[in-house]
Parts: structure tokens; sequence; C-alpha cells
């Protein structure tokens, strides 16, 4: 459960992914994940090498040989997440293409008391 806890972690499998051609320095890491501050990409690199997933020297970082196999492990998950990511995109272009289509939009109905969205209905 440590590797799962370590994995979900912000910006952990970014920089997994961002090491996997090879040796990147440390600005190079922080311009490509441009989002991420500096103080939290040096302190998920030093989590990734004390769990022996990365290493560091003067080329820079880079996957070790455990980090190598798992980034190899979540390949298939990131297929997947391609092709649920068209899925979803599919799906939303068609609703969008019916609604026009009709002249109807969907209107959330909020329940009173808890102010959740129950169900969704026609507004006709």
């Amino acid at each position: 459960m440590a590797l799962l806890d370590l994995l979900g972690r912000r910006w952990t499998l970014r920089i997994l992914w961002e090491l996997r051609d090879g040796p990147v320095k440390f600005r190079d890491l922080a311009q490509r994940a441009d989002a991420m501050s500096q103080s939290v990409l040096s302190k998920r690199l030093k989590e990734l090498e004390a769990a022996r997933l990365a290493v560091t020297g003067e080329d820079g970082w880079w996957l070790s040989e455990d980090g190598t196999e798992l980034l190899q492990l979540l390949l298939p998950l990131s297929k997947f997440s391609t092709k649920w990511a068209a899925t979803i995109a599919e799906r939303e272009t068609r609703v969008k293409k019916a609604e026009g289509a009709s002249g109807a939009r969907r209107v959330p109905i909020k329940e009173r008391r808890t102010g959740t969205i129950r169900r969704m209905q026609r507004d006709d």
C-alpha cells in the first residue's frame, strides 16, 4: 500500500511519465510541469528516490530499474485512459448535437433540502 500512497500523491505520476525517455534535468522537469512548484517537484523527486523508483546524477533524474518496470505496468492504464477520454468526448458531442437539434436543453433539478442534483429533466 505504500506504493499506492506514493503514486496517489499529486504530481508523482506526471514526474514518472516525464522521466520515461531518459535523464531529465531538474529545470527541464520544472518547465514540463509548469503548474508544479519547484518545492513540490523537489519533494516528489526525493520521495521517488527514497522509494528507489528514480535516480539522480550529473545527467539529471531518470527512472531506476524498478521505476522503469513500474512505468511498463502503468502503460495499459495510459492506453485505457486515452480510449476512455475519446469515448467521453464522443458521447458529449452526441449529446450537444441532440440538444441542438431538438431545441431542448437538460436542466438539473435540485433537491430542496440538500441542494444535490437528483435527476435531469427536460426544460420544454
